[in-house]
C-alpha cells in the first residue's frame, strides 16, 4: 500500500458510480472498509479480469456455478451451460419476449408519472425470465417482490437478511424442480429448466445443489440487472429526445444493440466482481498480499477519462473495444447474447408505443446507492 493511497474508504450509502469518478483520477486503486482493494481504472480493471491464474474467482464459500470456478473446472462447466444462451438457444423465444413487452408496455397508463424500473424493468425481467426457464406465471408477484428485498438487503449490509433472501430464492427454485422430477418430457415447448437438470459435465449429472446455483445465478442476476439495466436506458432516453426520434425512425437491430451498450457504459449497473489473489503481486503501483480481496470496478472503469475521454459522450462506434459492461475474459457474462435481446425487444417497444418519454416532474428519479448501480426510482411520463 502506498502512502498516498485512500485506506478504509466507505461508500456507504453514496451513489458508486459518482464517488469512483471523484477518485479515480488521482487513484487506480483504493481499500475500503471492509479491507477490499478497489480497481478503479480501465487498464488495471482489464489487467485482473484476464488474469485468472493470479486473481482467482473462488471468492467465496458458497457455491457458485460457473462464477466461483477456475481454470479448467470453470471452462467444462462454461461449455455444458452456455449452450443454453447461444443465438440458436435463444431463437424460439423472441416472439415470446415480444408478446411480453408489448402486453407489459401497452398496459402502462399514459400521461401520469410510472417508475420505469418497478413498473416495467421488474415485471418485464420476471415474465420473460418465467418464460426462458418454463417457470409458472404465479411466481411473478413473487419475483417482483424479491428483486425489491434483495436490493434492499444488499444496501443494508446486515449479513443475516442478505443470506434470508438468498435462502429464498433457493427455495423457490427448488418449487419448480420438484415436480419436474419425475414429470415425462413433454412434446413441442422447450423447458431449458428441465434440459439443465438433465445436463452432465465431465460425464456425471449435475448435483441438485449445482443445479440451483445455476439458476440462481441465471434467474436471480438477471431479474434485478434487467431491471436496472432498464432504469439506465429509460432515464437517457427521457434526458435526450434527439436520440429517442432517430431510434423511432428506424435502426437495425446491431445499430440499437450498438447504443444500449454504449447506454450502460456510461452508467453501468453491473458495479463490480470480487477476485481473491493467489500469491503476492503489484497492480497499479500498489503491492498487494496473497489472498487479497479485490474487487474490480467495472462502473469505474466503463468512466475511465483516460480511454473514454468524456465518459458521458455517447459514441457507440469510437467506445465499442473497450466497453466492459458485460465483461472481459474467460468470465465474461455468459448471458450477454439474453440480456442484449431482451433489452432490445423491451426498448423497441417502448419507442413503438410512444410518442415521447419524459422525466415526470413531479417526481425526480433517484440513484441507487452503494452496492446497487443506476437507478433505484425513474419516473417517466409516456405520451
Amino acid at each position: 500500500m502506498t502512502d498516498h493511497m485512500p485506506d478504509d474508504l466507505s461508500a456507504s450509502g453514496r451513489d458508486l458510480r459518482a464517488f469512483t469518478d471523484e477518485l479515480r483520477p488521482q487513484h487506480g486503486v483504493v481499500r475500503n472498509v471492509h479491507g477490499e482493494w478497489v480497481l478503479l481504472r480501465h487498464d488495471l480493471v482489464v489487467q485482473a479480469a484476464l488474469d485468472a491464474d493470479r486473481f482467482s474467482s473462488a471468492v467465496s464459500g458458497h457455491l457458485h456455478i460457473p462464477n466461483g470456478l477456475d481454470s479448467a473446472e470453470h471452462a467444462a462447466y462454461r461449455q455444458a451451460l452456455d449452450r443454453f444462451l447461444g443465438p440458436e438457444a435463444l431463437a424460439p423465444f423472441h416472439d415470446d419476449f415480444r408478446r411480453i413487452a408489448a402486453d407489459l408496455v401497452g398496459s402502462l397508463p399514459r400521461g401520469v408519472g410510472i417508475d420505469a424500473v418497478a413498473g416495467l424493468g421488474t415485471r418485464f425481467a420476471a415474465r420473460a425470465q418465467s418464460t426462458w426457464l418454463s417457470w409458472p406465471a404465479t411466481l411473478e408477484d413473487r419475483l417482483v417482490a424479491w428483486v425489491a428485498e434483495n436490493h434492499a438487503a444488499s444496501r443494508s449490509g446486515n449479513r443475516e437478511w442478505t443470506q434470508r433472501v438468498a435462502d429464498d430464492f433457493d427455495a423457490l427454485i427448488r418449487s419448480v424442480l420438484e415436480p419436474r422430477r419425475a414429470a415425462v418430457p413433454a412434446g413441442g415447448a422447450r423447458d431449458v429448466t428441465t434440459e439443465l437438470m438433465r445436463t452432465e459435465v465431465k460425464g456425471r449429472p449435475l448435483s441438485d445443489a449445482e443445479i440451483v446455483s445455476v439458476l440462481r445465478n441465471w434467474a436471480g442476476g438477471d431479474l434485478g440487472s434487467i431491471a436496472l439495466c432498464v432504469g439506465v436506458i429509460v432515464h437517457h432516453l427521457a434526458t435526450q429526445p434527439q436520440l429517442q426520434g432517430r431510434l423511432r425512425a428506424g435502426v437495425t437491430d446491431a445499430e440499437l444493440d450498438a447504443v444500449l451498450d454504449e447506454i450502460l457504459r456510461i452508467d453501468d449497473p453491473f458495479v463490480s466482481n470480487r477476485r481473491i489473489t493467489t500469491c503476492p503481486l503489484t497492480i497499479g503501483g500498489v503491492a498487494l498480499p496473497a489472498a487479497a480481496r479485490v474487487k474490480l470496478n467495472w462502473t469505474s472503469a466503463n468512466r475511465d477519462e483516460a480511454v473514454f475521454g468524456d465518459p458521458d459522450r455517447l459514441d457507440p462506434q469510437a467506445n465499442a473495444e473497450h466497453n466492459l459492461v458485460y465483461g472481459i475474459g474467460p468470465h465474461a457474462c455468459p448471458g450477454r447474447l439474453l440480456a442484449t435481446i431482451e433489452l432490445r425487444i423491451v426498448v423497441r417497444e417502448l419507442l413503438a408505443a410512444t410518442a415521447s418519454i419524459t422525466l415526470d416532474p413531479l417526481q425526480p428519479a433517484t440513484r441507487a446507492v452503494s452496492p446497487v448501480g443506476g437507478w433505484a426510482g425513474v419516473h417517466v411520463v409516456l405520451t
